[in-house]
């Protein structure tokens, strides 16, 4: 008997357990243990895409997006990570997927940013381990200089394209609306500080 008086709150309390324990943050910040800087970042990156179906019937270029705020005793800085992969290409010729992007334009809504190449290793951002995971094991990383500013922009923005290389530019137009990840970027945008 006492159960079953006790069953309402019972469900209650299961229910909201199951909620908690159900919901995946957006944003999450992260101890680097190498160096001691605290991380933030979105748990869902932006997708991009390129399609290369000149090469294959489904070949298509990816570039994965993603904000960083590393800070290091009070000092932040931010950056756009880029996974850059396709599925033309393997481990062997990952240079490849490097060509041209020491050259990249974000355009927000039209306006263009063009984007500083930051490094292609975890060192140049003052981490040790990585931020994001590749999607693919083949995909190179990259790290891009950017203000917090940029990123509140790029968050609120309808239209997202980018453009990689200067001699024959290649363009990426943002897979589907991303609902995830722009609700990740808006509320990293508000958890990053300036």
């Amino acid at each position: 008997m006492r159960f079953v008086r006790n069953l309402p709150g019972f469900l209650i309390f299961a229910a909201l357990l199951a909620a908690c324990a159900g919901s995946t943050p957006v944003v999450q910040e992260t101890l680097d243990p190498g160096s001691g800087v605290t991380v933030l970042r979105s748990t869902a990156p932006m997708i991009f895409f390129r399609d290369n179906s000149s090469y294959a019937a489904h070949a298509r270029d990816y570039i994965y997006l993603g904000p960083i705020e590393v800070n290091e005793m009070g000092t932040r800085s931010h950056y756009l990570w880029l996974g850059i992969w396709s599925t033309m290409r393997d481990d062997e010729r990952l240079a490849d997927d490097r060509i041209g992007f020491d050259n990249v334009i974000l355009f927000v809504d039209g306006e263009p940013f063009p984007l500083e190449l930051a490094g292609w290793t975890l060192d140049s951002i003052g981490v040790t381990e990585p931020v994001y995971v590749k999607p693919v094991a083949s995909a190179a990383d990259a790290y891009y200089y950017v203000t917090l500013d940029q990123i509140r922009l790029l968050a609120a923005a309808q239209r997202i394209e980018l453009r990689v290389g200067s001699a024959r530019p290649m363009h990426y137009e943002l897979w589907d609306q991303q609902g995830p990840a722009r609700e990740a970027l808006i509320e990293f945008g508000r958890r990053a500080y300036d």
